[in-house]
């Protein structure tokens, strides 16, 4: 049988933080190799190369909110091709800051309404990404794509969201670095968090186990948002917002390999890939090798990579 396609969306995206390189995060990926890891696991591969956002007009110097003009842009133009991709495959998101999942999130989230089908989100980052336009301190959209797409107040200056997703819908796995504002807004939510010290104690199988149950008995869709921050900077050091005592390689593998076993995965992000800050591509090889890993690849299929 023919497997599903894969489909690659550049998404460029580099005004959620004023600290700049992720621009260079999709072609960073087709680099490493991507389009051949998944065309090697039997996947028609299509890339529909790097998106621009809708029109908009530059933000005034000094605003509180760093590029939101722009940001509303790219979240209009990726949350309409989300939607229309998700017709013909398995859609891929190359980024970019994690701002980008505003729209990823939202277009795929329609799509599923279609379909009448929940929406279900994995969110595997360091950060919960739960503020609002208000509450953020720096400034920085990249922070707040939780609280959007799970309807949150304060975002009136972006697309209304038709299809939030429900708190009790939404996973993060991988926590270490929630701001206060953050964590009271989540407090009286259903939304399932693990931080790194439960994983540490309890292990990362058993909370994304329960997870994925739920997906299925659900008949949901999940989409998958991986940031390089989930991973312990030690060995993905391509980010701007690194946060010691994350996940490890094996963990993160296990991680992905669950997902393809489940077969849920319906769509996915690969975001805060910032190729100015790698080891000579160190970050974007290990990346390229997780998603193969959610798509199949086995540890002995994997080949020994030197870096010297």
């Amino acid at each position: 049988m023919e497997k599903q396609s894969c489909i690659l969306i550049g998404a460029p995206v580099d005004s959620g933080k004023r600290r700049a390189g992720c621009l260079m995060g999709p072609d960073a990926y087709r680099t490493a190799g991507l389009r051949a890891a998944l065309r090697d696991l039997g996947y028609q591969v299509h890339d529909l190369g790097n998106q621009t956002p809708r029109s908009f007009t530059p933000d005034a110097d000094g605003a509180p909110l760093h590029a939101l003009n722009e940001t509303v842009g790219w979240t209009q133009a990726l949350a309409a091709v989300a939607e229309e991709t998700m017709t013909k495959g398995l859609p891929i998101f190359l980024g970019g800051d994690h701002a980008l999942s505003m729209g990823s999130v939202t277009g795929v989230a329609n799509f599923a309404a279609t379909q009448g089908r929940p929406q279900f989100v994995l969110w595997l980052d360091a950060h919960s990404d739960f503020h609002t336009p208000q509450s953020t301190d720096s400034g920085n959209l990249h922070g707040t794509p939780v609280n959007y797409f799970t309807g949150g107040a304060g975002f009136d200056a972006f697309p209304a969201v038709a299809n939030p997703v429900p708190y009790d819908q939404v996973c993060m796995l991988g926590l270490r670095s929630v701001d206060v504002a953050e964590r009271q807004a989540m407090q009286h939510t259903g939304i399932h968090r693990h931080d790194m010290r439960e994983i540490d104690e309890n292990g990362i199988a058993a909370p994304l186990k329960r997870f994925l149950d739920q997906v299925a008995a659900a008949n949901g869709m999940l989409h998958v948002s991986l940031d390089v921050d989930f991973l312990d900077p030690s060995v993905a050091p391509a980010v701007g917002t690194t946060v010691p005592g994350g996940a490890t390689v094996r963990e993160a593998h296990l991680v992905c390999e669950m997902l393809h076993d489940s077969g849920l995965m319906t769509s996915m992000d690969l975001v805060e890939l910032n190729p100015f800050l790698d080891e000579r591509g160190r970050t974007a090889h290990l990346m390229v090798d997780l998603c193969a890993s959610a798509l199949g690849r086995r540890v002995f299929d994997r080949v020994t990579r030197s870096f010297s």
